[in-house]
């Protein structure tokens, strides 16, 4: 599938937005900011342009393999900084799911381009929010909320754009976080109720 230009101009214009309205990131007090050492009289048309998204969806998804995420925040996309809006493009091969993670500084629109999606959200006290999303739907993950997407379709891919207010959103994935970090398997034995057998299973099939 190639993605339509005027689809992500008008996300993109739509993202901007929100960033402006909802910014998490620190004001600046110019109109841009410069790398380090750069010169401004040599900045051009070229700074504000990002080209990183020109393949997306040209590649071949295996059947669950894992959920490509194409980014273009502050990292790859200097011109962000100081601006308080970023982007991401996932693409979902069938079967593929984008495990339970947090984006601590930044909520999340997601925009579903084609396929359907199963998504979730969890608030401070517990409560689980799921929906069924197809092509057109838009869904919000408030800031620092755990939250997933599964593509339940087992024969056909699904591809989301999704924006965040700040030009750094983060995310902190659950099971790598816990069990990949360094945690020891005592502490998480004892946490989830089960025996440090189990957990360094669970570490292993992770690092896998």
């Amino acid at each position: 599938m190639e993605f339509n230009g005027a689809y992500l101009m008008v996300l993109l214009l739509a993202f901007n937005i929100v960033g402006s309205t909802h910014a998490s990131d620190p004001d600046i007090i110019s109109d841009f900011v410069l790398p380090p050492g750069q010169n401004p009289a040599n900045v051009d048309g070229n700074f504000f342009t990002f080209t990183g998204l020109r393949q997306v969806g040209s590649n071949n998804l295996t059947w669950q393999s894992n959920v490509k995420v194409t980014k273009a925040s502050m990292a790859e996309f200097p011109a962000l900084t100081g601006l308080s809006v970023s982007m991401a493009v996932l693409q979902f091969p069938a079967g593929g799911v984008n495990p339970p993670h947090t984006h601590p500084r930044a909520s999340e629109l997601l925009y579903l381009m084609s396929g359907s999606l199963e998504v979730g959200v969890v608030d401070t006290t517990g409560k689980l929010f799921t929906q069924s999303l197809y092509a057109g739907d838009l869904f919000v993950f408030p800031a620092g909320l755990v939250h997933f997407q599964l593509n339940k379709d087992y024969k056909n891919i699904a591809f989301a754009v999704s924006g965040f207010g700040s030009a750094n959103a983060g995310t902190v994935s659950l099971p790598s976080t816990l069990f990949t970090s360094g945690i020891t398997s005592d502490v998480l034995a004892k946490s989830f109720k089960t025996d440090a057998k189990t957990i360094e299973m669970l570490k292993a099939s992770l690092k896998a």
